[in-house]
């Protein structure tokens, strides 16, 4: 029997991308409810929708400003509850008024007048509507801090161009995370103010090393992202250093950390001839990047955990080892990273492969091979790669993304390790430990992989680091103080 297929559009109707992905996972959850999704109406989505068979003739009619339901349901009454579940969700967020009912301007001339001291716009609208708007903002006289992705490479320079000329950051597109002035922008984290600096065109990776600094006992004056790609070659850095020059001149940052996938030859060589004349030392973390040639106020290293250290004139090589031998059985040889953060990913395969294992990801560091179809090696996943995410929300946002993962790697009998990340502060899922646990306990065998995590957070995150890390070893989860760490337990329990 097939399936029952049912739209709705709201003409002119928009709410945030994180908020509908959130809502069309409790809709998919309803009795026979076979998939559901909230999405503007944007060609890309409209793709993502018909591929999952979520397209009637109602939601193909749609345009980029309207908002689509989709529902997939084994019978008509089902799809037709949840239609009506997907709009009583949708009526929550714009429910209310009255005197506690915050005014919000529609225009950002409007949120100028009621602001007029403001100096950054944060973007989240669909991508086709994204360099609009910061174009704007760049143009108003404010810096643009860029959450929506699917904007086009050209697009992106286009507009960096102009605000280099305009002397406005751009910051994005796809700019997860950012730390200005001591507030947590996106996915970010609650850390102590200092006097680190910090430039990332890696979400994740600012949020290990801004989380290590402040568990080392330093802080951060900034920390500014800049977007996956603005240090590829077709924009070759331009945010990343208008950034660093932002950094040099701020009286609060008196030392520099940036973190990148590796760049290009040429970029890589533009910032390193930038980082040269700066009057402030730097420490460069190009995750996954051979030994390079670096200015004499510029330090190479070469994980996440090494960038916080060296960025408080620590010793790089703090190998913290478990209170515990952990050890996986001997007919289980393999580790198995289900990831949710992709810098924190790389930085897994950098510490086993430098330890001559054979290694496969979907997102490969140098040096590592690309995952195909089958793995019998050491597999890491970034799980947070568009391939996972397309038409569903990022596994930080929603931890249940990565539960098919989990349980794979729990009923490979492969698999001695399974490693994984949690990664908590605002943006981030109200309890990931509290949903992995459960998850386990439904799940897990006697006798199965060995289960290491590192948590990625504060104490003053909404989650509450401490609590994550105790839930976690409640369950008998090993619980590694880094990421880095984590890997190289991870390595030792394999080992004979």
């Amino acid at each position: 029997m097939s399936d029952f297929v049912i739209n709705d559009v709201r003409k002119g109707f928009y709410l945030d991308s994180v908020a509908l992905m959130r809502m069309s996972r409790l809709v998919a959850g309803m009795a026979d409810v076979t998939e559901a999704a909230m999405m503007m109406g944007t060609p890309a989505n409209l793709a993502i929708m018909s591929d999952a068979g979520l397209l009637a003739e109602a939601g193909a009619a749609a345009g980029g400003g309207d908002l689509i339901i989709g529902v997939r349901a084994t019978t008509n009454e089902a799809a037709e509850a949840a239609l009506a579940e997907a709009n009583a969700q949708l009526q929550q967020p714009t429910a209310g008024g009255g005197e506690n009912h915050a005014w919000q301007p529609r225009t950002l001339q409007t949120a100028l007048k009621t602001m007029p001291d403001a100096n950054l716009a944060l973007i989240s609208v669909p991508g086709d509507f994204a360099v609009a708007e910061a174009r704007k903002a760049i143009r108003l006289g404010l810096n643009a801090m860029i959450f929506s992705d699917n904007v086009s490479v050209a697009e992106e320079l286009q507009l960096k161009l102009e605000a280099r000329e305009l002397g406005r950051l751009v910051m994005g597109p796809d700019c997860g995370t950012s730390i200005i002035g001591g507030i947590p922008l996106a996915f970010a984290n609650v850390v102590p103010r200092g006097e680190i600096g910090i430039v990332g065109a890696s979400g994740t990776g600012i949020q290990e090393i801004s989380c290590l600094i402040g568990q080392y006992g330093g802080g951060i004056s900034h920390a500014i992202g800049v977007g996956g790609r603005d240090l590829n070659s077709e924009v070759g850095g331009i945010s990343t250093l208008m950034a660093l020059q932002a950094l040099e001149a701020d009286a609060m940052t008196s030392r520099i950390v940036l973190v990148s996938k590796p760049p290009p030859k040429h970029v890589a060589e533009k910032v390193l001839k930038h980082l040269a004349a700066s009057k402030k030392p730097t420490i460069v973390c190009f995750i996954g990047a051979d030994q390079m040639t670096m200015p004499a106020n510029t330090t190479q290293v070469f994980s996440l955990k090494a960038a916080a250290r060296a960025a408080l004139n620590m010793a790089a090589d703090d190998r913290v080892e478990p209170s515990a031998p952990i050890k996986a059985s001997a007919d289980r040889p393999n580790i198995r990273g289900l990831f949710s953060g992709g810098t924190l990913c790389a930085e897994a395969q950098i510490v086993l492969h430098s330890s001559a294992l054979a290694v496969q990801s979907n997102a490969p560091v140098p040096g590592v091979t690309r995952a195909g179809e089958t793995c019998s090696s050491h597999l890491m996943l970034d799980l947070g790669d568009d391939q996972y995410t397309r038409g569903k929300p990022h596994p930080m946002i929603e931890p249940t993304v990565r539960d098919d993962a989990i349980a794979a790697a729990l009923a490979d009998d492969k698999v001695g390790v399974i490693l994984i990340d949690v990664v908590i502060g605002y943006g981030a899922h109200a309890d990931p430990a509290g949903h992995l646990v459960e998850f386990l306990q439904k799940h897990r065998r006697a006798n199965g992989p060995e289960i290491i995590a590192s948590v990625t957070g504060t104490d003053g995150d909404p989650q509450n680091r401490s609590a994550q890390v105790r839930k976690l070893m409640s369950a008998a989860v090993h619980v590694a103080p880094t990421n880095a760490d984590a890997a190289h337990w991870a390595l030792s329990a394999i080992q004979p």
